[in-house]
């Protein structure tokens, strides 16, 4: 083919156009560099919040030297061990050596959680009972704790305002408080009490990966979910594979606690029950202990049956021992004030909750 010069400047010109792109991207790149790890946590939560089907496909290079280095600091000082026996105060004797280790594990992907230590503590408000509680390693509180703060920034923009667990700006008080203005404002008759047999041990980790993927499309940062979930329990000296379950304890369970819960509960609330309901109906839920208000008995019964069927898709079951419906509200307490009858109570978030009258 003969090398006409209409050809020569034309390639001239696709040469310069390509070099001004290279030097364009080189001027961008110390200004993004110059982000710190609280800047780009804040991007993240922007474009999560503008965009509600925007999937994230580079997450995992912000568990860094920095940002591990700053997750240490957040610890819990005074908590327990965990497998390995190191307390967080003589992993900080170290630190600089012991964080880039860490971060060398990361970016090689050679990094494997520990096994969880399982101790059983007591029940609050239940005499004999136990409830299991997981004890990582120091190093891996780090590494959840880096990976909570991603996630947050992510789903902290999804999240429905009726979920108030282990949330920034949000806990039992405000949970309370929702649940007071609800009876106290709005025409409820009935409260409908769910509990979710062990919860955090039968949170099933396909659907869990499943839903992460939604928002999530860095296959490594999945990865790094993924091992935390898998890295097995010990107990009594063994260490059992854990199928499912996220342990109560770890940095990372509530959020991930209330991710599976975000779509396996509260979308579908939203979205598909309240549409069903006859009358006003409200949803107030602190990770997974959660009652629903509503005005009329047809919505708590509707409530409960179409409740079970949703859990169910996600290998989720109600407990029947602790869920029931009770009469109760402002008119109920009226009714039975004429009848010289007592309105039946109900226990949400350590508070005992009945229906009275003050001069106020």
């Amino acid at each position: 083919m003969a090398v006409t010069e209409k050809k020569v400047l034309d390639a001239r010109g696709k040469r310069s156009e390509k070099v001004k792109r290279v030097e364009a991207r080189k001027k961008k790149v110390p200004e993004i560099m110059k982000r710190t790890y609280e800047d780009k946590l804040n991007l993240i939560a922007e474009m999560a919040k503008r965009d509600k089907k925007v999937r994230f496909t580079t997450l995992y290079h912000m568990v860094n030297q920095d940002s591990l280095q700053k997750s240490y600091r957040k610890l819990n000082k005074a908590s327990a061990c965990g497998t390995d026996g190191v307390t967080t105060r003589e992993y900080g004797t170290y630190l600089a050596d012991n964080i880039s280790d860490l971060n060398i594990r990361l970016r090689r992907k050679t990094y494997k959680p520990k096994s969880v230590r399982r101790v059983n503590i007591p029940k609050p408000g239940n005499k004999g009972a136990t409830r299991p509680l997981g004890l990582p390693a120091t190093e891996d509180k780090i590494v959840q704790m880096a990976a909570k703060e991603i996630l947050e920034a992510i789903y902290e923009q999804d999240f429905k305002d009726f979920s108030h667990g282990f949330r920034p700006g949000k806990g039992c008080h405000t949970a309370i408080k929702e649940l007071n203005n609800a009876v106290m404002y709005k025409s409820i008759n009935f409260i409908v009490e769910v509990d979710i047999k062990k919860f955090f041990d039968t949170v099933n980790h396909k659907w869990l990966y499943e839903m992460l993927k939604q928002r999530i499309a860095d296959p490594v940062f999945l990865g790094l979910i993924w091992k935390m979930l898998r890295a097995g329990v010990m107990e009594g000296g063994q260490v059992k594979t854990n199928e499912n379950g996220t342990p109560q304890g770890g940095i990372i369970s509530p959020i991930l606690a209330n991710i599976y819960l975000h779509y396996a509960l509260d979308l579908w609330f939203d979205a598909v029950y309240r549409k069903r309901a006859k009358g006003y109906v409200q949803l107030i839920r602190y990770c997974d202990d959660f009652v629903m208000v509503c005005e009329r008995e047809h919505d708590a019964d509707l409530f409960l049956e179409l409740l079970e069927e949703r859990l169910a898709m996600f290998r989720l079951e109600i407990s029947e021992e602790k869920t029931k419906i009770l009469k109760f509200g402002r008119r109920v307490w009226q009714q039975t004030q004429k009848n010289n009858e007592k309105v039946e109570t109900f226990d949400f978030l350590g508070f005992t909750h009945y229906c009275g009258a003050s001069k106020n």
